[in-house]
């Protein structure tokens, strides 16, 4: 495909941008405490100015200073951080990049202890259960409010920046004044629909009686808040054309609030370009630009959306994290070459809920970008063993640094267990992941071995300088009477073809591995229960995760069984014991299949002194843990070498 569309200009207020790749605001935690943006900030954003986005937009931006989220939020209620400003600015602009600065008070949704005062919201409504009370805003308040906004705008001029974005959707504080559900006021900034807009208007009004027409001004609304009583997509029509008559020059338009933040960052059960009806209704309301977000990763159906005029410009925001020169690559032609994101949300949302600089699974050179790529000083011959994507990313990483690198595979196929984890329902872009770290080993001259066995010997035949062990994890096989029946079927045969289930199956094991086989076989028409220790079901899933995961068991009709300690296998079912010490048999199914969990494999392990070499041992074979860990260990390997 030719992506024509997403690589024309585009004119936003007095602003050009080149093309149409957007980086979107995301919380990333590399700020300094002191609301300043750090050199990491910085090299952060200039790399995806590198790689081609047209434009750049800083992550949420604090413009009060009773307001601040976290400890790593950088914020310009001061002129203190205009000087980090555009230090960011410069290095972006040097690219051909524009930057927007997306100014934000999170309201209800904040946290008093960081902004060390109480939070404030449209109405003294919580956001969700846990949640600091938030303090309903007095009226003469709100206009202090709206000068802040402008203050905050006019310092991000100061820092160089094109635009600016004000925050309006996700259940912050000026979503919280727009919506019915969190409006409740009685003064005149509550009730009608005039008056529930007149707190964004006044803030475009104060923002362009300070910066004019010099930088462009956009505001991020929800398409739809998806939950009762919120604002719909027919709400935000509205809403769109009003900010236009208001002046504003474009808009960028999401979805949901955070207790629905499955429709903010969709997990990979989702598809790409999954609120693109809802924008296209925006679309259709306004005749300003308009930018669309929502699990993007490769431009297909992003240039659609804009030949087809749905949307004038895309953003990429979690995609731009997994690589940042995903427009280059396609408009290079390049796109095998891309790392995709596979909306797996471990390195990016956790951590930014933890206040932790975010990281990401598949591009584990995130947050490294202020330490220059360095080729190693000397060339060393490296062994890798094992194929998983630990394997492959230390390779990788190693043969682009200068090293000579063999990968050795016991299996025909590469990917370990990542690539088991491809099959369940909606999991299938990790496969995209796999493919990508074939490539980019394949490219950088990765000598590839598979059905290898690695011994002691082989190693020594091989006389490497330094041996990288990944080779992963395996079934955990318990103490448990009858576990190590043949006829019992282990989840990863399961998954890879080599077992085939009976019509009646009894998953064992209700971890996210387990739940998703059982959403697996259950999408293909077994009869499924699954048993497990703990009292609920996914209980190590990512929520967003989970929440999809559960909708397939409801679906399929999956029977649970929890809160039971298996104490038996038979070949047609288990016994179990209850938490009061009652046994139970639970019997009669065609098929059993085994997922407890893994243990680590590392056959090496006493024999790593006696190898001779610089060793490192990552990922699973360390511990079983998540592919997160393997690709961070497996980078830090491979860079110290």
């Amino acid at each position: 495909m030719k992506f024509q569309e997403m690589f024309s200009p585009i004119q936003i207020g007095n602003m050009t941008v080149k093309n149409r790749f957007v980086v979107p605001p995301m919380g990333n935690n590399f700020a300094n405490t002191d609301g300043t943006w750090s050199e990491q900030s910085k090299a952060y954003y200039a790399e995806r100015a590198k790689g081609q986005f047209g434009l750049i937009t800083i992550e949420a931006t604090v413009v009060h200073d009773k307001a601040k989220g976290g400890p790593r939020k950088p914020c310009l209620y001061s002129d203190h951080s205009i000087e980090s400003l555009r230090r960011i600015t410069d290095a972006c602009h040097a690219e051909g990049a524009k930057v927007s600065v997306q100014l934000q008070n999170a309201g209800p949704e904040g946290n008093a202890k960081n902004a060390g005062a109480p939070i404030q919201a449209a109405t003294a409504i919580p956001s969700v259960c846990g949640k600091d009370m938030p303090v309903e805003v007095p009226t003469e308040e709100v206009y202090q409010l709206v000068k802040g906004y402008g203050q905050a705008a006019r310092r991000a001029m100061e820092g160089g920046a094109d635009a600016v974005e004000i925050h309006m959707a996700h259940g912050y504080l000026v979503n919280s004044f727009l919506s019915p559900r969190t409006n409740k006021r009685v003064d005149e900034f509550g009730g009608s629909f005039e008056n529930r807009m007149r707190f964004p208007r006044l803030i475009i009004e104060e923002i362009r009686k300070e910066v004019g027409d010099r930088i462009a001004v956009l505001a991020r609304i929800n398409c739809s808040d998806e939950v009762a009583g919120g604002l719909d997509v027919h709400d935000s029509a509205a809403i769109a054309a009003y900010l236009e008559d208001c002046g504003l020059d474009a808009l960028h338009v999401s979805r949901a609030v955070h207790i629905k933040d499955e429709y903010m960052w969709a997990p990979t059960a989702v598809h790409g370009g999954f609120s693109a009806d809802l924008v296209s209704e925006i679309k259709r309301a306004v005749s300003i630009p308009v930018i669309t977000v929502g699990r993007f990763t490769e431009p297909q159906f992003a240039e659609l959306m804009i030949r087809e005029g749905r949307a004038d410009l895309v953003a990429f925001g979690r995609q731009s994290l997994a690589d940042p020169h995903m427009p280059r690559k396609a408009q290079e032609e390049k796109l095998d070459d891309m790392i995709p994101c596979i909306a797996c949300l471990q390195g990016c949302v956790a951590n930014m809920y933890q206040g932790q600089p975010i990281c990401c699974l598949t591009n584990p050179f995130l947050g490294h970008e202020e330490n220059e790529f360095q080729k190693a000083e000397t060339s060393k011959k490296v062994l890798v063993i094992g194929g998983g994507v630990g394997g492959l990313c230390a390779a990788f990483v190693a043969a682009e640094r200068g090293h000579q690198v063999t990968l050795c595979e016991q299996t025909e196929k590469l990917g370990g267990n990542m690539r088991l984890a491809a099959y369940p329902p909606g999991k299938g872009d990790i496969t995209n992941m796999v493919r990508s770290y074939i490539v980019r080993c394949e490219k950088a001259g990765v000598r590839i071995l598979k059905n290898q066995e690695v011994t002691s010997e082989f190693i020594r035949e091989q006389k490497p300088d330094a041996v990288i062990i990944a080779t992963g994890a395996k079934t955990l096989i318990l103490p448990i009477e009858g576990i190590e029946d043949p006829a019992i079927i282990h989840g990863s045969d399961l998954l890879d073809g080599k077992r085939t289930a009976g019509k009646k199956v009894l998953v064992v094991g209700g971890g996210m591995v387990g739940c998703e086989i059982a959403a697996f076989l259950g999408e293909q028409q077994h009869e499924v229960s699954i048993i497990e220790f703990r009292d609920k079901m996914g209980a190590d899933m990512i929520s967003e995760h989970r929440k999809f995961v559960m909708k397939d068991f409801d679906e399929y009709g999956i029977r649970e069984i929890v809160n039971a300690k298996v104490c038996r296998f038979f070949r047609d079912g288990v016994e179990y014991e209850t938490p009061d010490g009652i046994r139970k048999a639970e019997r009669g199914y065609d098929s059993v299949i085994l997922s407890m969990g893994f243990r680590n494999y590392n056959p090496f392990a006493e024999q790593l002194e006696e190898l001779g070499c610089e060793c490192y041992v990552i990922g699973d074979a360390v511990r079983a843990r998540r592919a997160l860990d393997a690709t961070r260990e497996a980078y830090e390997a491979a860079m110290n070498l």
